[in-house]
């Protein structure tokens, strides 16, 4: 068994990773549609069902290994990083609280409770809740605030599914590219991270987010060379603000209305921007619409039998769509097959009545007939029907 797969059960003492490694299969119900071997990494079967608890379960680990067994962990998270740090901080033994805004669903509220969260609902805000969760970090002699995607200990995390992926792969296969979702920026900050450990700094990154949740695509937007040698004027809902420590641009957006909730970071970090900038292999920034991650949530359900939210399903949109697909990873020039490892990132914010909803609106927005429209590095494409 390896030292991930070895982490802290809930009954155990201190290990030196908490999450599970996860299976690289391969599906034949893409690679066919694609005429490719696509590869899809199963972050989905975390133990609080998304990938934050790589990064998250390493901050918490570390955090108690430092401050010792009467650490108390602050997060401010409707969502799942809040589920991670409650479902990592039960474990250890720790305490925790979470802090969420007005409004958050009682179902939600559960799920944190059940892992022995104390959960305080305050602020009418995702940024009121933060607020309030450093100040009561402050007060407390043995608080920790954990960061929901901003910070380099979750990067190295979340860097592990890389790491793993590298050697699940069919031995001497480089992928052609890597697909993930972006809302702050953690889960690529980790991605990139992890392939500049194996070896991957060259593969391309395709990030995948929705149009009405899309800082970080706004933020490679801002900065010189990325889409195009000047940066571009941003939308009216998008405020620029320059961080001096990375030297980048990054877009803060007024208002989040996509309903992928957790991509909902009204700014990135400004690390990963960065990050993303600087690639040798570059990254490919994509916005979509909600629908089309409504639509790829359900094709995926029913090729897979696994139910993801919409902040997952949106990476796997280019899956369903070969002509999108082979203007993001073109075909080799030898006929050769293209391998690619689409990052399953999971999520609990889902429901079978979501699905019903989801048909609804896939219904009435995507007819077979329209083209489906997306952004890539600063470019409209106008994808057909498939």
């Amino acid at each position: 068994m390896s030292s991930s797969a070895a982490g802290l059960g809930a009954e155990g003492g201190l290990g030196k990773d908490m999450w599970s490694e996860t299976p690289l299969i391969w599906s034949p119900h893409l690679s066919e549609r694609l005429n490719c071997n696509v590869y899809l990494k199963l972050e989905n079967l975390q133990p609080c069902q998304s990938f934050k608890y790589r990064g998250i379960s390493h901050f918490v680990r570390l955090a108690v290994e430092s401050h010792g067994p009467s650490t108390h962990l602050f997060v401010a998270s409707g969502g799942n990083a809040g589920l991670a740090v409650a479902t990592a901080s039960k474990a250890l033994k720790a305490r925790c609280t979470v802090f969420l805004p007005t409004g958050a669903n009682e179902r939600v509220l559960q799920f944190f409770r059940t892992e022995g969260a104390d959960v305080r609902v305050q602020g009418t805000c995702y940024a009121e809740a933060v607020e309030a969760a450093k100040l009561a970090t402050e007060s407390d002699s043995n608080g920790v605030y954990v960061p929901a995607y901003e910070h380099p200990t979750l990067w190295e995390g979340h860097a592990s599914i890389i790491t793993e992926a590298s050697r699940q792969l069919p031995q001497n296969t480089k992928p052609d590219a890597v697909f993930c979702s972006v809302g702050g920026g953690g889960l690529a900050g980790g991605v990139m991270t992890g392939c500049k450990s194996a070896g991957w700094d060259d593969v391309p990154l395709v990030t995948m987010e929705t149009s009405g949740s899309n800082c970080f695509y706004q933020s490679i937007a801002l900065n010189k060379g990325a889409f195009s040698d000047s940066p571009r004027t941003p939308p009216e809902n998008v405020q620029v603000v320059h961080n001096a420590e990375h030297n980048v641009n990054v877009a803060h957006l007024s208002k989040i209305s996509s309903l992928a909730t957790s991509l909902g970071a009204s700014v990135p970090a400004p690390a990963a921007v960065k990050m993303a900038l600087e690639r040798p292999g570059g990254v490919k920034s994509v916005h979509v619409s909600d629908a089309l991650a409504m639509e790829a949530c359900l094709r995926f359900t029913e090729d897979h039998k696994m139910l993801v939210e919409l902040a997952c399903s949106v990476t796997l949109i280019p899956a369903y769509y070969p002509e999108l697909f082979d203007k993001l990873v073109p075909a080799h020039d030898d006929g050769s097959k293209r391998n690619v490892i689409f990052i399953v990132c999971g999520g609990f914010l889902v429901s079978l009545d979501s699905l019903t909803k989801y048909q609804q609106v896939v219904e009435a927005e995507l007819s077979p007939t329209t083209t489906r429209d997306l952004w890539c590095n600063g470019e409209l494409w106008k994808i057909q029907a498939s």
